[in-house]
């Protein structure tokens, strides 16, 4: 029987995510933050950037979320690398607006959640 356990998503900034990133890989389980830049209702993927890096999500699946340019979401999900052009798309399985929220505060609770996580020896949301 496969193990069908939902890994959970590791907390990671859109700067932390790189072809040699230890995150860049395919079906790893991440959440993301950032302004969505932009959305395709056609093809239900929008692209959120934060600090200068971006990443295209997934949003077929979500379903009672409103996407509005310019506002900033957080998104669950696995991540899927494209084999023709290396390119990586995260295939969301829940999503929110997180207007308001202090983006350089949460880069840094991002940076010390993974440091306590080392120190305490679990591994699995720290890489």
């Amino acid at each position: 029987m496969a193990n069908s356990q939902m890994e959970p998503g590791a907390p990671i900034t859109l700067q932390e995510l790189y072809p040699s990133s230890p995150f860049y890989k395919e079906a790893v389980s991440l959440r993301v933050t950032g302004m969505l830049r932009g959305y395709s209702v056609e093809t239900a993927i929008g692209v959120i950037e934060d600090g200068g890096k971006s990443l295209r999500i997934n949003t077929q699946n979500l379903r009672d979320v409103s996407f509005r340019v310019g506002s900033i979401y957080q998104f669950i999900g696995e991540l899927h690398i494209e084999q023709s052009n290396n390119e990586a798309i995260l295939q969301a399985r829940t999503g929110r607006n997180v207007d308001g929220i202090d983006m350089n505060l949460y880069r840094k609770t991002v940076e010390l959640l993974r440091q306590f996580l080392k120190e305490e020896g679990n591994s699995n949301m720290v890489e």
